[in-house]
């Protein structure tokens, strides 16, 4: 069952790259539970809808979303934390963006919103949405019906705050 608006946020261990380069395992709990937080989840680093669309979006909202009160802007997909790190500094995101790795989808299976990709090759995936998450706490989510970005987009966040 999907997590909804007003449940809290789940606490699951993902890794982030380190100072070292090295993934370090985080809490979702801690990086997420405190303050305003905006999270967007995608189907994966580097694909079209992902890297053309959704993160381009947030790296170009990113001041917008501070001016709002938004403390933490992070973005999860099932990919690990050097994919992740890659992504994020090809699309100008690092230093504004979280980007955690789900490597196993344990999160988007405590939210919930996984897909089954291995039809083409993916294997389990993350469904793409956008959470806005108060202390802890989840007071809007927008899931994407179809494929594409259109709910979950920087802009519709943007629009709700």
């Amino acid at each position: 069952m999907a997590i909804s608006v007003g449940d809290k946020i789940p606490d699951v261990e993902v890794r982030r790259l380190n100072d070292q380069g090295m993934p370090e395992p985080v809490r979702t709990g801690d990086v997420l539970g405190a303050g305003k937080v905006v999270l967007f989840a995608v189907p994966g680093a580097f694909t079209p809808g992902c890297s053309k669309i959704h993160l381009p979006g947030f790296v170009q909202g990113a001041a917008d979303l501070k001016a709002k009160g938004v403390d933490t802007i992070a973005c999860i997909a099932v990919n690990d934390a050097w994919v992740m790190d890659a992504w994020a500094k090809s699309q100008g995101a690092d230093g504004s963006i979280v980007m955690l790795a789900d490597g196993n989808g344990n999160f988007a299976e405590a939210m919930g919103l996984t897909f089954d990709g291995g039809g083409i090759g993916l294997g389990k995936r993350s469904q793409r949405y956008a959470a806005v998450i108060e202390n802890g706490v989840i007071t809007s989510l927008d899931v994407e019906e179809k494929p594409g970005v259109d709910v979950s987009s920087c802009e519709n966040v943007l629009a709700k705050l």
